[in-house]
């Protein structure tokens, strides 16, 4: 019988217990560069810790269980389990890619991969259609749902038709929802992105990426780039990411019904002209977020009536941190156009919806009333000092 995913989390469905690790509990670091033969051509399944670790392949088995892939591969940072999935085209190749993005990954993209002749078009993939776009070179469609920061939702049902129809690779990154409660590749997903420093690890302590597929021969591409060129994750990184899962659905419930609070409370705020949550029923993909996916999560964007009340509230929030980041048990609070986004061309960011009157939460699990509170005192000292000439 398959094991509740909070369960997961904990234990992997196979694993033979500790026996193998004197009794421990918590999983052991293996903090070793290099394996002993027991004899030629012999191993004992680890030879060189950039090949496999034990640490490390722990933590992949788990994350593999939970979004129901056969491999999971544990990376440095997200921005390299990105670089690495790259690698699997050549020049020429093109792959269609929604265009409200991380910043992070448009960089990679117009930067370097564009360098290395891979050719990327950018479209609503929520809105448009990607049919359109499709060339006789084109190999993959990306995209992220919910998007950051705008909060657009992609079916990724509807996607995977397309996909599948075209003989296409679909990549979805899933950070922010996590497996808890989103698993593109039941969906029809071939790779799910996941930035591990986010929700899987959830304390804002330690960077982690992965890739996680359902495909054999994409593993097999994968485990040779990750092998090549040497990006896995560190033994006591891959500790601490496990150490995080653990608490990710507990963490997750609790985020998520702050988020639900906040974005009730922000739509009744004068000086708040739009709130982006999925979770809202005036959310226009609310729909499809209750049929793909088992919640809504804890991200939710906002816009405010003029730049300088963005700027204000950012200086004056105090138990919410104006830091870039998200998924941590830390409420932060992030300002795409100089931050997340700085590198993306302001037309394109325009274009997007992303303005200077933006801001995004990363909703935590503190109390929500202290929460809103917070919120609540940097809007009102805001108002005094923009419109009443009084200073905070």
């Amino acid at each position: 019988m398959e094991r509740n995913i909070n369960t997961k989390c904990i234990h992997l469905e196979e694993d033979p217990g500790n026996k193998n690790h004197y009794g421990a509990i918590s999983f052991p670091i293996y903090q070793t560069a290099t394996f002993a033969h027991p004899g030629v051509g012999m191993s004992t399944g680890y030879d060189y810790s950039r090949l496999q670790n034990p640490t490390r392949e722990h933590l992949e088995k788990i994350v593999a269980s939970l979004e129901g892939g056969i491999d999971a591969l544990a990376f440095s940072t997200g921005m390299s389990a990105i670089s690495a999935l790259m690698e699997l085209f050549k020049p020429g190749d093109h792959l269609i890619v929604d265009a409200d993005l991380y910043g992070g990954s448009i960089r990679l993209f117009n930067s370097i991969s564009s360098k290395n002749g891979i050719d990327f078009t950018s479209i609503d993939c929520c809105k448009e259609d990607v049919k359109k776009y499709i060339t006789d070179k084109t190999k993959a469609i990306y995209i992220e749902t919910p998007t950051n920061p705008m909060m657009n939702v992609t079916d990724i049902a509807a996607i995977s038709k397309i996909a599948k129809e075209y003989k296409l690779m679909l990549i979805v990154d899933n950070t922010f929802l996590s497996p808890y409660f989103q698993n593109p590749l039941k969906l029809g997903a071939d790779v799910v992105v996941h930035s591990g420093t986010k929700y899987l690890g959830g304390h804002n302590d330690t960077l982690a990426g992965f890739l996680v597929t359902s495909r054999e021969d994409i593993s097999e591409q994968l485990r040779f780039n990750i092998k090549t060129t040497g990006a896995g994750l560190a033994p006591f990184d891959s500790w601490l990411i496990m150490r995080g899962i653990k608490t990710l659905g507990v963490r997750m419930e609790r985020a998520q019904s702050n988020a639900f609070k906040i974005a009730e409370w922000l739509e009744n705020q004068k000086a708040v002209t739009k709130v982006i949550y999925p979770g809202l029923k005036t959310h226009p993909a609310h729909e499809i977020m209750c049929r793909q996916s088992r919640g809504f999560g804890a991200m939710l964007t906002f816009e405010v009536q003029s730049k300088e009340f963005a700027l204000s509230i950012l200086e004056k929030v105090q138990l919410i941190q104006y830091a870039e980041s998200l998924g941590g048990v830390e409420t932060l609070i992030t300002y795409p156009t100089t931050q997340t986004h700085a590198d993306v061309p302001e037309d394109v960011r325009l274009k997007n919806g992303i303005t200077d009157c933006v801001l995004r939460l990363s909703v935590g699990i503190e109390d929500v009333d202290d929460l809103i509170n917070d919120l609540s005192d940097a809007f009102k000292r805001t108002e005094e000092e923009l419109y009443s000439g009084k200073e905070s």
